[in-house]
């Protein structure tokens, strides 16, 4: 499985995938399609910073 260190900070942030991607600017089926393959670091680190940002909010 891909870009399992995302899914895994998602995961123990206890957030949902929905609020990583309504911040990332796009539907959380496409952000699942965007995980299904492994993703540039430039990418990861700004989903990383998101999973941040809303684990902050919450």
């Amino acid at each position: 499985m891909a870009n399992l260190d995302i899914r895994e900070a998602i995961k123990t942030a206890g957030i949902k995938y929905w609020q990583v991607a309504r911040e990332y600017g796009i539907t959380d089926g496409n952000f699942s399609k965007l995980l299904r393959t492994e993703l540039p670091n430039d990418k990861k680190t700004k989903i990383f910073n998101i999973i941040n940002q809303v684990k902050k909010e919450g």
